[in-house]
């Protein structure tokens, strides 16, 4: 059987606005894991339109597509491409399990939810002849998950090819997460087996890991042993965590142990109000500070997670928040308008109030205003946004925010990551376009190391003190 796995490419990333970078750094691990439930006499290919072109005169027998919101119109323009050409065509994610009966009309099967139970029950009666029209999840587990097909990644093109996923969910509940409609009808937050994990690393060549678990951190107990397990690994890592997790005794520790050396953390506003509205109750009344400093004396760098547009920010949200930012010492930050995704808490809400302002789903990318503020205009939305990232990338907000460090080597390394990531953009093309992207990996490990090079040093010194 002749599989093609396709990622179509994400409207922002055939914008005016975009960065190849950001769409060369993670390979699509999603579609390679779904590919190691197929058999070994299958002809299997994964393609990514991010960083390569798309070769549409095959003609396998089934075609898989991954589709997100703003990848939605393309998704269906190459389903009905395959269509026509005689393939098999099944769609899945996060827009199909969202809004399935639109995504139907573009198929011939549809999966909801996580695909574990659901693509091998579809591949049995695929080659039985009877595959059935919906597929929709109901058994969460990820104990006897084949193995991920890394040999159909194409490395060399991209930033980092070692990305992984242990974890599926998060156990917290946000009004605008898709979280909850992703994983309805089961468990939303559930995890690997530690040894499992433990192994899937160690099948990772170099040194360098970037968990894209939606909360590394959510269950504290499998959390603790995975990085008791990866101690004496030598890696080096990256993920996403919340606040709540950052302050949890102990755990961060470990964590920065075991190889840690920069977080994404969902900070989202500095309102409690929004918070509330939100339902982001593991924010409300933790000490941000404390934990950016947590973070930094455990070498650590800081990605802050920041969204414009909640019922409580007026015109002034986009000046206090970067500088707020500025002033902590954080060393990226990602801004996000807010935006309600189909079948969300937020998108139910907004609808009821009759504030969308339309469904144009390449649109609802979160640089993008697709709603009525409460206290901005649109435009205003729009305007401070693109500001918050001039601002906060500026040269003298990059030195400002370096020079909140007392070491030297903190500094520099500091203006090396924030540089790096957003002031070389001729660079970080010329390396996508010449498909090097996996060659300036190196480059992030050096700097991942040295970051982190006094972790020991202020772990000795706490354990000397105890």
């Amino acid at each position: 059987m002749k599989v093609k796995m396709i990622l179509p490419a994400l409207t922002e990333a055939i914008s005016p606005y975009f960065r190849p970078i950001k769409y060369s750094l993670f390979p699509p691990l999603g579609l390679a894991t779904l590919a190691g439930y197929l058999n070994e006499d299958d002809q299997v290919t994964i393609q990514d339109e991010h960083v390569e072109k798309l070769d549409l005169n095959d003609d396998p027998d089934l075609v898989v597509i991954q589709v997100y919101i703003t990848s939605a119109y393309r998704a269906y323009e190459l389903a009905d491409h395959y269509r026509a050409r005689g393939a098999y065509v099944a769609l899945g994610g996060l827009h199909v399990t969202s809004l399935p009966d639109e995504a139907a009309t573009h198929a011939n099967s549809i999966f909801l939810g996580p695909g574990e139970d659901i693509w091998p029950a579809f591949l049995a009666d695929y080659r039985q002849g009877h595959p059935e029209r919906v597929y929709k999840s109901q058994v969460r587990t990820l104990v006897g998950v084949p193995r991920i097909r890394r040999d159909l990644i194409k490395r060399h093109l991209y930033l980092v090819p070692n990305s992984i996923v242990v974890s599926r969910g998060c156990p917290h509940v946000c009004d605008f997460c898709y979280k909850e409609a992703f994983f309805q009808g089961g468990k939303s937050f559930y995890t690997m087996q530690v040894d499992d994990a433990l192994a899937e690393i160690n099948r990772l060549p170099g040194r360098h890991l970037y968990f894209l678990d939606d909360h590394l951190f959510g269950n504290p107990r499998f959390a603790g042993e995975l990085f008791d397990g990866m101690k004496g690994m030598g890696r080096l890592w990256q993920a996403a965590g919340t606040v709540q997790s950052v302050l949890r005794p102990g755990l961060l520790e470990k964590a920065a142990e075991s190889g840690l050396r920069s977080l994404f953390v969902g900070f989202e506003t500095l309102s409690t109000s929004n918070l509330q509205e939100q339902h982001k109750y593991q924010n409300l009344n933790r000490d941000y500070h404390a934990a950016i400093q947590r973070l930094h004396d455990l070498g650590v760098m800081v990605n802050g997670s920041f969204v414009f547009g909640m019922d409580d920010d007026d015109e002034t949200v986009f000046d206090r928040t970067v500088q707020w930012a500025i002033k902590q010492g954080m060393e990226t930050a990602t801004f996000h308008i807010l935006t309600p995704y189909p079948t969300t808490a937020l998108y139910e809400r907004m609808a009821q109030q009759r504030r969308l302002l339309h469904s144009n789903w390449e649109l609802y990318d979160t640089r993008h205003v697709v709603y009525r503020p409460a206290k901005l205009t649109p435009e205003m939305l729009e305007a401070g946004y693109w500001g918050a990232y001039r601002d906060f990338y500026r040269w003298g907000s990059i030195f400002q925010g370096a020079w909140t460090k007392e070491r030297w080597s903190d500094r520099l390394q500091h203006l090396a990551y924030a540089a790096g990531w957003k002031k070389f953009e001729s660079a970080w093309d010329f390396i996508i376009k010449t498909k090097r992207a996996s060659s300036m990996l190196p480059v992030l490990e050096t700097i991942l190391t040295a970051f982190g090079s006094h972790t020991s040093h202020t772990m000795e010194h706490a354990a000397q003190e105890v």
